[in-house]
C-alpha cells in the first residue's frame, strides 16, 4: 500500500514537471510575475520591511535581455589630491584606498583597505545580500567597466554585469572631497534584490590588537548617535543583523578613520551590522609572531525598497572634514540635517574635551606651530587658571592643621566607646561644630583635585581621538598620540613627583604614611604615564613642574612657613614616642 502511494506521488510530480511548460506554451497557465518569483526566493533569507508610501516597492532597474561579462580582470584608478582608489572589475569593488595626506607607521601613504579582514570577508564597496550564494556571485564575477586605467577626479566609473537572470549596475562618482557618490541596482529575474554597498570590516591602520578594541559601528537617528562597540553583546551587533530605524548616516569607525554611508532617503535606509573575527600577528612587524584573535566590525547600508542611492565618506576622523559633510533630510524631522561631526567621540567630558581640542588646534595654527609645545602652553594656562584654587587648598589644609590638637582631644574623649555606640554620633557633632566655628571646609582641600580630574580625562580622550596629533612630532617623540618610545617622559614624571612630594608640607600626616606616599604616588603616576599617549604624559609633566614652582613660592610665604613648622613639630613628637 505504501509503495502504491509513493508511486502515485511520483507520477503526479512527474506529470506536473513535464506538463507545466506545455500548458504555459499553450496559454493555459501564466508564469508567475517576476516580483512574485523574487519574493519566493528571498522571503526566508531576508526580513520583509514595509515600504514607505513614497517609494516604489520593486522597480525594475537593469534589463536582463543581454548578457554582460568581461573576459579578464582589469583595474580602474581614480585619483585626486586626497586619495588614490583602485577598483577591480572582479566584483566591481575596491582593492586599494590610499589617503595621500596621511601616513602609516613607516611613513608611507595610509592604506585604508585592511590586509587581514578584506581577503576573508570582502573588500570595500562590495555588495552584501541576505542570500549568501548570490552575495558570493556578485562579488566574484567579472563586470564590464566604463573606464579603465587612471582617471583624475572629478570622474565617474560604472560597472555592469548580466547573465540573463541576474543583472547588476554599480556607479561611482568622485569630486575633490572625501565623499563618493554610490548608486547600485541589482535584479534577479527582473525583480529588485536588496544588495547593499558595504565596508565589510576594519581599516588598514588597524595593525595591533589594541586598535580593534577602539572600533565601532555608528549610526545617527533623529535624536542621538548610537555607538555599537566590540564589547557590546546581543542582537543589535550580531553579524548580519538588520537595523531598520530611520537614520541619517551609518558606518564603521576606527580610532582615526571611518567609512560613513549617507542615504539619500534616510527613512528607507537599512543598516546591516557585520561582525567577524580574524587572527593577526601580535607584533605587526613580525608576521611570524604569535597570532591573536580579534573581532572586526563592518557595515552594509542601502535602500530596503529599491535601488540604492547614497554618498559615502571615506577618510580621516577630522572634525573639520566631518563637519563639512551634511546628511540628507529626513521626513518628519524638523530643522536642518546633522553633519558628521558627531563621529568623533570626545567621551563623557566632551563638553570640556572638544573646546580643549579646538583651543589647542587654534594655538597650533596661529601661535605655536608644534603640537607638543602647544600642549605645554595650554597646560601652563590651565594651571594658572587653577592657581587660586590651589592657594585655597593650601589655606584649607593649614586651617585643618591648626585644629588638629583640638580634633585629637575630641577623638580621645570618645575613643572608649565602640564604633556602633550611639554616643559616637556626638563626637561627629562636636567635630562639625569645631569646623563651623573656625570656618573650615573639610572637603575644601579636595576641590582643586576634583576640578583637575575632568581636565585630565578630557586631555586623555582628546589625545586618543584627535587624528591631528597622530604622528605629530615633538623633540625626541615621533608620535604624540603613542607612548614615549624612550620612556623619558614617564621617568621624568616619577622624578619630579618625588620632588613635589618632598616639598609639599603634610603636617597632618603621620611620618610613616608620608614616607609611603613619597614612594607610592610617584610610582603610580609613572606606571600610568608608561603606556599612555606621549602628549598626555607631556601635559602631566608640565603640570607637575608648574606645581613645583608654585609650591616653592608658597613655601616662602608666612602660611607655608607655619605649615612646615607644624610638620616638623609633629615629627619631633613622633620621634620622642
Amino acid at each position: 500500500m505504501e509503495r502504491r502511494v509513493l508511486l502515485v506521488f511520483a507520477l503526479t510530480f512527474l506529470i506536473l514537471m513535464v506538463g507545466q511548460p506545455l500548458l504555459v506554451k499553450l496559454g493555459v497557465l501564466k508564469p508567475p510575475a517576476p516580483q512574485q518569483q523574487q519574493q519566493q526566493q528571498t522571503q526566508q533569507a531576508q526580513p520583509t520591511p514595509q515600504a514607505p508610501a513614497s517609494v516604489s516597492a520593486a522597480p525594475t532597474a537593469v534589463s536582463t535581455a543581454q548578457a554582460k561579462q568581461a573576459s579578464s580582470e582589469t583595474e580602474s584608478v581614480i585619483e585626486n589630491d586626497l586619495y588614490r582608489i583602485v577598483f577591480t572589475n572582479k566584483g566591481a569593488q575596491v582593492k586599494s584606498w590610499v589617503l595621500k595626506k596621511y601616513t602609516d607607521d613607516h611613513g608611507n601613504p595610509q592604506e585604508l583597505v585592511s590586509p587581514y579582514a578584506a581577503p576573508q570577508y570582502g573588500y570595500p564597496l562590495s555588495l552584501w545580500t541576505y542570500d549568501a550564494g548570490l552575495r558570493d556571485k556578485l562579488n566574484s564575477v567579472l563586470y564590464v567597466p566604463t573606464v579603465q586605467g587612471v582617471q583624475a577626479a572629478p570622474a565617474e566609473v560604472s560597472f555592469e554585469y548580466a547573465d540573463g537572470d541576474v543583472s547588476v549596475r554599480k556607479t561611482f562618482r568622485f569630486d575633490h572631497s572625501y565623499v563618493v557618490r554610490v548608486d547600485t541596482a541589482v535584479t534577479r529575474g527582473g525583480a529588485n534584490v536588496n544588495a547593499y554597498p558595504a565596508w565589510p570590516g576594519s581599516f588598514g591602520d588597524q595593525k595591533v590588537p589594541q586598535s580593534y578594541a577602539m572600533q565601532e559601528i555608528d549610526y545617527r537617528t533623529g535624536e542621538e548617535i548610537i555607538r555599537l562597540k566590540p564589547d557590546k553583546k546581543g542582537k543589535e551587533l550580531s553579524g548580519g543583523n538588520t537595523v531598520r530605524t530611520p537614520f541619517y548616516y551609518a558606518g564603521p569607525v576606527s580610532q582615526y578613520f571611518s567609512a560613513i554611508f549617507l542615504p539619500d532617503d534616510p527613512s528607507a535606509a537599512s543598516l546591516v551590522t557585520l561582525r567577524n573575527s580574524i587572527e593577526i600577528p601580535e607584533k605587526p612587524n613580525n608576521p611570524d609572531s604569535k597570532k591573536v584573535l580579534v573581532e572586526v566590525l563592518g557595515a552594509a547600508v542601502g535602500n530596503a525598497f529599491g535601488p540604492t542611492s547614497q554618498r559615502v565618506y571615506v577618510g580621516p576622523n577630522s572634525v573639520d572634514a566631518l563637519e563639512a559633510v551634511k546628511a540628507s533630510a529626513m521626513q518628519g524631522q524638523g530643522g536642518p540635517p546633522p553633519d558628521l561631526g558627531g563621529v568623533v567621540d570626545f567621551g563623557w567630558f566632551g563638553i570640556i574635551a572638544k573646546p580643549l581640542f579646538l583651543w589647542l588646534k587654534w594655538t597650533q595654527q596661529h601661535m605655536i606651530p608644534n603640537w607638543g609645545w602647544a600642549i605645554a602652553f595650554l597646560t601652563v594656562v590651565i594651571n594658572l587658571a587653577l592657581l587660586p584654587l590651589r592657594i585655597s587648598q593650601m589655606k584649607s589644609s593649614l586651617k585643618m592643621q591648626r585644629l588638629q590638637p583640638q580634633m585629637n582631644a575630641i577623638r580621645d574623649k570618645y575613643k572608649k566607646y565602640a564604633m556602633r555606640d550611639p554616643r559616637r554620633a556626638q563626637m561627629n557633632q562636636e567635630v562639625a561644630a569645631l569646623y563651623k566655628e573656625h570656618g573650615v571646609n573639610p572637603i575644601g582641600g579636595c576641590l582643586p583635585l576634583l576640578l583637575q580630574f575632568p581636565f585630565l580625562v578630557a586631555f586623555y580622550k582628546m589625545l586618543t581621538v584627535a587624528i591631528e596629533l597622530r604622528h605629530a612630532k615633538w623633540l625626541w617623540v615621533s608620535d604624540l598620540a603613542a607612548p614615549d618610545p624612550y620612556y623619558i617622559l614617564p621617568v621624568s614624571i616619577i622624578i619630579f613627583t618625588v620632588i613635589m612630594q618632598r616639598m609639599t608640607p603634610m603636617a597632618g600626616m603621620d611620618p610613616a604614611q608620608q614616607r609611603m606616599m613619597n614612594i607610592m604616588m610617584p610610582v603610580m603616576l609613572g606606571l600610568f604615564a608608561w603606556s599612555v599617549a606621549a602628549g598626555l604624559a607631556l601635559y602631566w609633566l608640565v603640570g607637575t613642574v608648574i606645581a613645583i614652582v608654585v609650591q616653592m613660592a608658597m613655601n616662602r610665604t608666612s602660611m607655608g612657613r607655619e605649615m612646615r613648622d607644624m610638620m616638623e613639630k609633629r615629627a619631633r613628637k613622633q620621634q620622642a614616642r
